[in-house]
């Protein structure tokens, strides 16, 4: 690792020498150079991304350990650390691994509640943050609204927008996942209020002005977003009234009145429960087109996710969200995915919902998480509000993230790390699947075939689990009631399945 630094250090140096043109036109070329130094991939799916990267997990204390623990009280005495999870040193961790600060190191098949792309101190991403654009983005931060950098529009024509989903081609970039789908939300809104009002050229009434100001209708509708049992979307007013997951993210928080659909229960193994199934998400769907029906507040848009991931890895079918989309389109109501977690590869597509074949893509796409950055892609030109300062904030979003999204985006692409993770979710959904043959009882309701990294399985023991994974130098986390999650990075390969397959045996075996 330390040897790793000094070469993309020294790399740092060459180009400090070349012209500025030459440094800022060949972004691209230099992180590939800095990324060969650390891997040869001439064999990609071999061969290991990282070649210096540690052979396998190290712990030599309990975790957390004595330095952490005195770490810890000394953190707490300025921050709330109860849901700390483990006291990472980032300095040290690499690739796959996170360290901590007792010489510690775990296999990371969480990544950070799924946010880690392509690894701990990636070079590429290193030299990304150490480029003269880097640095301006970050001393000279714009307030994007009023003062946009010269260059934003090729930031994002060559970065976010370069991977927009199909059918989508203009972004509102926002801070984080809760953040995506609140501006999501009021583009939903504004949109249905302006199609009422007769389009966007109608000016406001003085009614609607003067009434917005008292929180009252007709300035403040009474509208709604619907959402789906067990789905969340964020902590933030309007996402958290659309978040129904945990009692705990919602206790004590003023809510708006909007419903909620079923989201189907299925059961598994999905093939030998495929009439029962096919009802289920049947029942779902006329539920949710009754409620966008007869609700009381109009539904203005449907959120969903393609995994409902915080809520406990629940899935259903492409079939399922096909019949969303028609709903949405049969009644006139926005369809808004939400890929905060799903989206940047980690299903073996580089969007979730392109697994479902959908002949018309969603209104609105949320993003976040693994891309370091967050927004709303849409399509439609009716979704940009009528007049200015209605979507607004200070930043808008933030350019140093967005090149740290396009460094990310051309790592994804050069080692072709959609495809990696497309097969190695193959390779260890069928290994868990022959450890569930041996411990049922263990290991249930496993899911996520076909979808890449993003498998889950039920444990009676779960937090138990979990605690003791971490002793075998295993990094994972939960969801819902009783879920056990994977969440591993891009660059996660057959040999790292290959210790993460031989600590579950060895838990469940226990």
């Amino acid at each position: 690792m330390a040897s790793l630094l000094r070469q993309v250090a020294r790399l740092r140096q060459f180009t400090l020498h070349l012209p500025v043109r030459s440094i800022t036109t060949n972004a691209q070329s230099r992180a590939s150079a800095a990324a060969a130094i650390a891997h040869d991939t001439s064999s990609p799916f071999e061969q290991p991304f990282f070649a210096d990267e540690p052979h396998g997990p190290r712990v030599s204390t309990p975790i957390p350990g004595p330095k952490s623990k005195k770490a810890i009280a000394e953190l707490n005495q300025v921050f709330d650390t109860r849901s700390l999870n483990m006291l990472a040193n980032y300095k040290q961790s690499y690739g796959n691994y996170i360290a901590d600060l007792d010489g510690n190191l775990l296999l990371d098949v969480y990544a950070q509640i799924a946010s880690i792309p392509v690894g701990y101190n990636n070079p590429s991403l290193l030299l990304a943050a150490t480029s003269p654009d880097m640095a301006s983005a970050l001393i000279n931060r714009p307030a994007l609204g009023n003062f946009p950098q010269h260059d934003w529009a090729s930031i994002l024509e060559t970065g976010i927008l370069k991977v927009a989903p199909r059918g989508l081609n203009q972004v509102f970039t926002a801070l984080a996942g809760s953040d995506a789908n609140e501006t999501a939300y009021k583009a939903a809104f504004m949109w249905r209020r302006q199609m009422e009002r007769g389009g966007a050229h109608v000016e406001f009434s003085p009614e609607e002005i003067e009434t917005s100001m008292n929180n009252q209708v007709p300035g403040s509708p009474q509208l709604s977003i619907m959402s789906f049992t067990s789905g969340f979307h964020g902590r933030l007013f309007g996402s958290l009234s659309t978040t129904r997951s945990k009692p705990i993210h919602k206790l004590d928080i003023p809510a708006f009145d909007w419903p909620q659909a079923p989201f189907p229960a299925l059961k598994y193994p999905l093939e030998e429960h495929v009439q029962e199934n096919v009802e289920e998400e049947k029942r779902c769907l006329e539920q949710a087109e009754r409620i966008i029906k007869e609700y009381h507040n109009p539904v203005a848009a449907v959120i969903v996710e393609p995994v409902q991931s915080e809520g406990g890895d629940n899935h259903a079918s492409p079939a399922f969200f096909k019949g969303i989309r028609e709903i949405t389109k049969r009644n006139n109501v926005l369809m808004i995915v939400d890929e905060v977690q799903t989206g940047i590869g980690a299903t073996g597509k580089f969007w979730a919902h392109e697994h479902w074949n959908m002949a018309q893509p969603p209104d609105m796409v949320t993003f976040s998480k693994k891309a370091q950055t967050a927004g709303y892609y849409f399509g439609n030109p009716a979704l940009r509000p009528n007049k200015p300062y209605r979507q607004f904030n200070t930043w808008m979003g933030d350019p140093a993230r967005a090149i740290l999204f396009r460094a990310i985006i051309n790592e994804i692409e050069r080692l072709n790390l959609v495809e990696n993770t497309a097969l190695t979710g193959d390779y260890l959904f069928n290994g868990l699947e022959r450890i569930q043959r041996q411990y049922p009882e263990q290991i249930q309701n496993l899911r996520g075939k076909g979808q890449g990294t993003f498998i889950a399985f039920d444990s009676p023991t779960r937090d138990a689990f979990l605690a003791k994974a971490k002793a075998l130098g295993i990094n994972i986390g939960g969801s819902g009631a009783k879920a056990v999650r994977l969440r591993p990075m891009l660059i996660f390969q057959k040999h790292h399945a290959d210790i993460f397959l031989d600590a579950v045996q060895k838990l469940v075996s226990s």
